[in-house]
């Protein structure tokens, strides 16, 4: 005689697992385009603040490194010439770094700052209509 028993075993999902699940769906099932203009807003300004501190962060910490790397030619390895010239392009990689700061940080108002302001806009215009 064959057991013909079926069992079977259902679970609800939990409220945290449902906001996981309709959050993941909304992703694939929602254009693109739909993105809120609020978010869009965020997005764009917080791309000009990142990109502007992000460049030159890593251009000034580059310097710091190559300066370090000269101090300790100088100070462990007593290579005083080597070491002096490899401490001042350290500084020379460093001094840029606040130019070019904001150089990046107008370039990229420049870039993303119509759409901003466009953006605001609409939204304040919205918010005064309400």
């Amino acid at each position: 005689m064959e057991n013909k028993e079926f069992n079977y075993t259902y679970r609800a999902p939990t409220e945290a697992e449902r906001r996981e699940i309709a959050d993941i769906r909304k992703q694939y099932s929602a254009p693109a385009d739909t993105e809120n203009k609020l978010e869009r807003l965020r997005r764009l300004d917080n791309r000009v603040r990142s990109l502007s501190t992000a460049i030159p962060l890593v251009v000034g910490v580059l310097g710091c490194l190559i300066f370090g790397l000269g101090l300790t030619l100088i100070l462990q390895w007593g290579q005083m010439a080597f070491g002096i010239v490899v401490s001042a392009m350290g500084v020379l990689a460093m001094l840029p770094a606040y130019p070019l700061y904001r150089a990046v940080l107008r370039y990229t108002k420049n870039k993303y700052g119509p759409e901003i302001l466009q953006l605001s806009q609409e939204l304040l215009g919205e918010s005064d209509e309400a």
